[in-house]
């Protein structure tokens, strides 16, 4: 299977980093707004129905995806807070160099959003602020965040923008 490489030289110079980091600093924000707002409305595993399947609701979750790691002792707290700032100095050195690849950079960059907003709650709380329930009956998604949201919007257009220069 051959598949195309990416070209940094030509790429980086038609957009540049701003707009990239432009979105990445609207996913921090609009994450960091909502948390704020749910924490002042919503005092902690209280639950306000929505729909028939949504819910919002205040918990923290001191782990990683689906609260994974979240019952260990607390260095769990340092290694996702390292971790998500080693990410986002890859991803802005990714972005960097292939600037002009429009679907590629959208992708990074909500993803780069995304991590930072839980690492921001990381240093501030020690824990992350989750507030979106989705559920079927009493099968309930693990809660989860804007931050989340938009790493998994970003990872999916991350693995079309794959799909499509492999098939080429």
């Amino acid at each position: 299977m051959v598949t195309k490489k990416r070209s940094s030289a030509s790429s980086s110079s038609s957009y540049g980093l701003a707009p990239w980091l432009a979105i990445a600093a609207l996913v921090l924000l609009i994450d960091q707004l909502t948390k704020i707002t749910i924490v002042r409305l919503f005092s902690y595993g209280e639950s306000q129905p929505v729909t028939s399947f949504f819910n919002l609701v205040l918990v923290y979750n001191k782990g990683a995806a689906f609260s994974f790691l979240s019952t260990e002792s607390g260095w769990q707290r340092y290694f996702f807070t390292a971790l998500g700032i080693a990410a986002a100095l890859f991803i802005t050195f990714l972005l960097k160099r292939h600037a002009g690849q429009r679907m590629f950079c959208t992708a990074l960059a909500l993803i780069l959003g995304g991590a930072i907003g839980n690492v921001v709650d990381r240093i501030a709380y020690g824990h992350v602020i989750d507030f979106l329930d989705i559920y079927v009956r009493n099968w309930h998604w693990p809660a989860f965040n804007i931050a989340d949201s938009a790493i998994c919007v970003g990872a999916v257009l991350f693995v079309i923008d794959e799909l499509r220069r492999v098939n080429k």
